[in-house]
This record gives C-alpha cells, sequence and structure tokens, in this order.
C-alpha cells in the first residue's frame, strides 16, 4: 500500500455506456457489477480506471493514489481492517477501537445473507424482477423472530435479572423491537413493564446546553438519574410508585399516572438513548440487568466493492417516519441528522460494547420499499437548497434498487412498519 501512495498513479474517471461496462467487468471476473448494470435505469455509468484496472464506486475518489498518505492497515480475522482519516477525524487516523461483539453480529448478518441469497444489490434486484422476493421477506422476517425469541430465552434463563435496558442510535426500531421483545417474555411467562427515560427529563430551567447554547436533551445530565434509580429499587421491592409523565409543552414533570406495583415475575424494560451506560442504573446491581444494543447493521452491498452505510440506511427510514408521521420535510431531517449522529458518537456507540446481546434491525429487502416512500420526499428538495448536493447523493443510491410495490408480506409488527406505516404498534 505504502508503495502505491509513493508511486501517486492516477486514477481516471470515465464515462462507458452500460453494455461496455459489462463487457468490461465481466472479463475482469465481476459477476456482482454484472448484475448490478442488468437493472441500471441510465445509458452510460461513471467508471474508474488505474493502471489497466476498472472498478465502480459509490462516491467520488480522488485524483490519485498519493491523495491519502496516512493509514492503518491490521489483521482482523477473517479479512482486515483499514484505518484512514476522515472529516469527523479531523482528517488524522482516529484511534483504533476493538469492537468483538458488533463485528460478531457483522459476521451473523454475513451468514443471514448466505442463507437468503443475497449479497449484494445485483442479487436482491433478481429476486424483485423474478418475484420470488416475497419468499425473501417471509424468511428474512422470521429470522428476525427467532433472534428476538433467542434474547428473550436468554432473559428468562436467568432469574436475577428484573432490568432490560435497550439503546441504539435514532431510527434503529428500538420501539418496535421493545414491543415485539416484551411479548416473547410474555410466551415465557414473564410479565413486562416498559419506562421511558424521556419522564425522567429534569425541569426544562435544569436542562443542561450544549456548546452552542441550545438546550441539550440528549446529554445524561438531562436526566434525574436520583428519581429514576429510586423508583427503580423501590418496583424491584415490590413497592407502589407513581412513574411521571414529562410535559414536553410546559417543560415538567408531571404525576397523573396511576401508582404501580410489580410482582417478581415482572421484567421491567427501559428503552433511551443512554441504556447501555451503567451511570443511568447506577444504584441496581450488575447482576440484575440486561443490556441490548440496537441498530440497522446492514448485510447488503452494492458490490464487492461498495457496502451500503449503516447511518445512510437509517436516514432514508428517519425521512420517511418524518415525513409521514411527523410531518417534516426532507431538508428537515437532514438539517437535524447531523447532530443526531454526533449524539450516537458521542452517548451511544462508545457503550455499545456494553451490551449483553445486539441486535440487527436491518431487513435485507428494505431498501427496495423505503426507494418509493423516500424519492419522492428527497426530490422535494430544490437547487438552490443547502441540501441539494445530499438529495442528489441519495437518489443516486436508491437508483440503485429496484422497487418492491407489494407490501402484503411485511408483517404489521415487522421493524420496517415503524417507518413506512401500518405497525400493529401503532
Amino acid at each position: 500500500m505504502q508503495e502505491i501512495i509513493d508511486g501517486k498513479k492516477p486514477i481516471k474517471t470515465i464515462f462507458l455506456s452500460v453494455e461496455k461496462a459489462r463487457e468490461i467487468f465481466s472479463s475482469q471476473g465481476m459477476s456482482d457489477k454484472v448484475e448490478m448494470l442488468k437493472y441500471w435505469s441510465k445509458d452510460y455509468i461513471r467508471v474508474y480506471e488505474m493502471d489497466g484496472y476498472y472498478d465502480t464506486f459509490y462516491g467520488y475518489l480522488a485524483p490519485n493514489t498519493g491523495f491519502i498518505d496516512k493509514f492503518d492497515l491490521r489483521l482482523f480475522y477473517p479479512g482486515i481492517i483499514l484505518n484512514y482519516p476522515t472529516r469527523e477525524s479531523n482528517f488524522e487516523l482516529p484511534e483504533y477501537i476493538e469492537q468483538k461483539k458488533l463485528s460478531k453480529v457483522f459476521k451473523e448478518a454475513e451468514e443471514w445473507g448466505e442463507i437468503m441469497d443475497v449479497a449484494h444489490v445485483g442479487a436482491l434486484n433478481n429476486k424483485i424482477a423474478d418475484n420470488t422476493i416475497r419468499d425473501m421477506i417471509r424468511l428474512n422476517e422470521a429470522l428476525h423472530e427467532k433472534k428476538i425469541a433467542y434474547i428473550a430465552d436468554e432473559i428468562t434463563k436467568d432469574k436475577n435479572i428484573k432490568i432490560v435496558l435497550i439503546a441504539g442510535p435514532s431510527s434503529s426500531g428500538k420501539t418496535t423491537f421493545a414491543q415485539r421483545l416484551s411479548i416473547q417474555l410474555r410466551v415465557n411467562g414473564k410479565k413486562t413493564y416498559e419506562i421511558s427515560l424521556d419522564d425522567y427529563f429534569v425541569d426544562r430551567h435544569l436542562t443542561p446546553k450544549d456548546e452552542k447554547g441550545d438546550l441539550d436533551f440528549e446529554s445524561i445530565k438531562a436526566l434525574d438519574l436520583e428519581l429514576f434509580n429510586e423508583h427503580l429499587i423501590d418496583l424491584m421491592a415490590g413497592e407502589e410508585v407513581q412513574i411521571p409523565v414529562y410535559n414536553f409543552k410546559k417543560g415538567c414533570r408531571e404525576f397523573t399516572r396511576e401508582p404501580v406495583r410489580l410482582t417478581d415475575e415482572h421484567i421491567i424494560i427501559i428503552e433511551g438513548i443512554h441504556g447501555l451506560n451503567d451511570e443511568i442504573t447506577k444504584s441496581i446491581p450488575q447482576a440484575n440487568k440486561y443490556k441490548i444494543y440496537i441498530s440497522a447493521l446492514t448485510q447488503l452491498n452494492i458490490d464487492r466493492h461498495n457496502r451500503i452505510s449503516t447511518s445512510d440506511l437509517r436516514l432514508l427510514r428517519r425521512l420517511v417516519r418524518d415525513y409521514t408521521h411527523r410531518g417534516n420535510d426532507a431538508a428537515k431531517t437532514m438539517e437535524l441528522w447531523d447532530n443526531v449522529i454526533k449524539g450516537a458518537e458521542r452517548y451511544i456507540f462508545p457503550y455499545q460494547e456494553n451490551a449483553d446481546a445486539i441486535f440487527n434491525s436491518a431487513l435485507v429487502y428494505e431498501l427496495g420499499v423505503l426507494k418509493k416512500y423516500a424519492e419522492p420526499i428527497i426530490m422535494e428538495i430544490d437547487e438552490d437548497n443547502i441540501f441539494y448536493p445530499e438529495r442528489q447523493r441519495l437518489l443516486k443510491f436508491l437508483s440503485y434498487f429496484l422497487p418492491i410495490e407489494d407490501e402484503s408480506d411485511i408483517p404489521k409488527t415487522s421493524i420496517l412498519r415503524e417507518f413506512i406505516g401500518g405497525s400493529s404498534f401503532e
């Protein structure tokens, strides 16, 4: 790699007809790209060439191989990890933090892809085109249900566990997951009681502010941890507790709920951004807690050289949900998205290895469904909008996928329903 960097080899951008590109990729043994181009909607495609080797990439490449001169390469079975500077790391090499649990989930996702015979977009499009996608939808949803049932069994086996904490970045499907986990725990003979961390926000005038002077509701200091822990201890002891309701209009807690008393058979399910941080349940022994990290870690790739970003999948979910359920247009969602990502990097990702279980909420077929919802929403952004380049990037990304028109096989309990509508949990 260092020799290639030192050589500063030019990377040329060329436009080829789809027919010519397929011919070249076929001669290079790139069957995945040949499959992907089978459904390419345009007559031409941007291709990159270096030293007589041709490839396509989602995004733009540097003009030569000397452009990025910092990297870290290390062995990580069954492959390698390449670390390189990013805008977020101020163009320095970011610190490498080994994430063994997360890597196992990606390996599991790869195995799921093999079970469904879908590793890249071309294979997915084939199933959509020949109408075998319906069977794959059922299979994918069954894999989700099996995993949720397994997690419920693990919780039920340990009699010490009284609290389940669920955390994950925005648009991971936490709400639907919590409902489905609750059902599986009840199947196992348990009773469940759900608590939202939002109801334990401090009064508005006590809410901390971020570096811009705005109210920081994502800070752990925005929560009344003393009251929260006091209530958890009392609930576990079988005492009667009145759980507050946070009034977001008034900016204060109100005690309007009926008091509740739990039994030994109850599992308390807590969903919130700080669920994996032990600071929020510091008064509760570790033996009584089970922590779950949930995120959309997509197993699908565009092809063997182009991965699908997990944040892009979550952004598309959020765009559709915000427009459908909250009346926000695409520009408004994109405006908020940068802060959403920063919040996850600060309050969620550092704690993901603390999880006892990791649930991958991505569905291999979902981009074919999201496409028909997201495209018209994104196209509302006009040329003079600051988010127009992002509009173009996302539309190009969605152009790789054929749409899935028939939603009849998507269960009403599916995590995808949380975003497109029609969920039985609404």
